[in-house]
């Protein structure tokens, strides 16, 4: 909610909330005489990236500079920035690994994402309010340079998190995993939030929404035949129009408008096509190592072709930064990631109980949605977003297991062993 959680002494603060969370989890594993470790394989290549960018930062001998004095030759341009961002992985590994280890029952799963998806309504409310009363002012207090959107100055990350947030409903009501009486509420929080996705006016935004409501009907339409195809179809239309409806009574531009308007921009971040064009020379120039986790601005400027007209600190893709930055082992761990994670989907939204498979549909296709926004944007660079994308996942590995107190449902498959490892704290 502090502006996505992108300035120092919020990050900060998160920081000291996940050290808090790490030593009460090992504190409450010693008194039971057991820490409960997840054994997802999706820890993996985050761990292993801030792994790598340690060995970016480690001197190998000396070079002589433009001074005449000799500095530490490291794989990376910026060692301190890359330093940062290892100690921002292994934060994030440690709050990923937790909420993996904790999400241990149905009922946890249940108040998590009923939780996300109030929060996401209250959310959607809030912002469409502010873009009518305060659209230059996040809270009426904080007037950032452009047009933010919601709590966050770039209204693509604002989007970002509606994608996620919205596909949790949506996960669960294609499912058919909700009651009869509940239906409606489902679908008027679904309307917000797309009305208030629409209207942050994020054009990559609006098109990962698209993707992700492909991914939900081909995910929850297994054996049901072409009427259930149909429904689903139908009922996506019929939210769509809700949401543009809700976006016009509103009022303002919103992304439609900014997609038929076709204006070119002279903003940087709008010229994304030079930015990758020149983060490729980057990648060619740094290949087999990178310039260095969260180097990019420094091993950019060498082949801005603008001269420093701009302060282009991130690619606006990705999967273009993470290649320039880290290099073929960066390459590797995202291609690794990306199979462990379609394998993850693919169990998960088999699930027999109608719960779980619905909270895994959700969260597979919020976090698709994520992935193919960040074709267009750096939104994983945001803390806020970052932070949501690993509770899905854990969500998402979570749907894969079977609990005690799991609801009964008469589809239900066979009974699956829990991927939560006891390891003695005894020794």
């Amino acid at each position: 909610m502090l502006y996505g959680a992108v300035h120092p002494p919020v990050i900060a603060g998160f920081y000291v909330i996940v050290a808090s969370m790490t030593v009460l989890f090992t504190l409450d594993g010693t008194l039971k005489g057991s820490l409960r470790i997840s054994r997802s394989n999706l820890q993996l290549p985050l761990v292993l990236l801030g792994l790598y960018a340690v060995i970016q930062i480690i001197p190998f001998g000396t070079v002589s500079g433009s001074d005449g004095l000799s500095y530490p030759r490291t794989i990376s341009l910026d060692p301190f920035s890359t330093q940062l961002t290892a100690l921002h992985l292994f934060v994030l590994a440690a709050f990923f690994c937790i909420a993996l280890s904790c999400l241990d029952s149905a009922t946890r799963m249940h108040r998590l994402r009923t939780f996300l998806i109030v929060f996401g309504f209250g959310y959607s409310f809030y912002a469409i309010l502010q873009s009518v009363l305060s659209p230059d002012a996040i809270f009426g207090i904080y007037k950032p340079l452009g047009r933010p959107f919601g709590s966050f100055v770039n209204k693509h990350d604002f989007a970002a998190v509606i994608e996620m947030l919205i596909a949790l409903p949506l996960g669960m009501l294609f499912s058919g995993a909700v009651e009869r009486d509940k239906k409606m509420l489902y679908i008027v929080a679904i309307a917000l939030m797309g009305a208030a996705l629409l209207l942050s006016g994020s054009r990559g935004g609006f098109v990962a929404f698209f993707v992700e409501v492909v991914v939900l009907v081909v995910a929850t339409n297994r054996a049901k035949g072409s009427r259930g195809l149909l429904l689903k179809i139908s009922l996506s239309a019929l939210l769509l129009i809700g949401a543009i409806g809700g976006a016009i009574f509103v009022g303002g531009e919103t992304t439609l408008t900014r997609i038929a308007a076709e204006a070119n921009s002279q903003d940087v971040s709008a010229n994304r096509f030079k930015i990758w064009a020149t983060t490729l020379e980057v990648i060619k120039a740094h290949t087999p190592f990178g310039a260095g986790l969260g180097a990019f601005q420094q091993a950019y400027t060498k082949f801005d072709p603008d001269s420093g007209e701009w302060s282009v600190q991130q690619a606006h893709n990705d999967y273009l930064q993470i290649a320039a930055d880290a290099g073929l082992v960066g390459v590797a761990l995202g291609a690794t990631f990306l199979f462990l994670f379609v394998r993850q989907g693919r169990r998960s939204t088999r699930v027999g109980n109608v719960a779980r498979r619905g909270a895994a549909a959700g969260s597979f296709a919020g976090c698709v949605a994520i992935l193919t926004h960040s074709l267009f944007d750096f939104v994983l660079h945001i803390t806020a977003v970052s932070v949501l994308f690993l509770t899905l996942l854990a969500m998402l590995v979570a749907a894969d297991r079977e609990f005690e107190d799991d609801v009964h449902d008469p589809i239900s498959s066979k009974r699956k062993r829990g991927s939560v490892t006891p390891i003695s704290a005894r020794g």
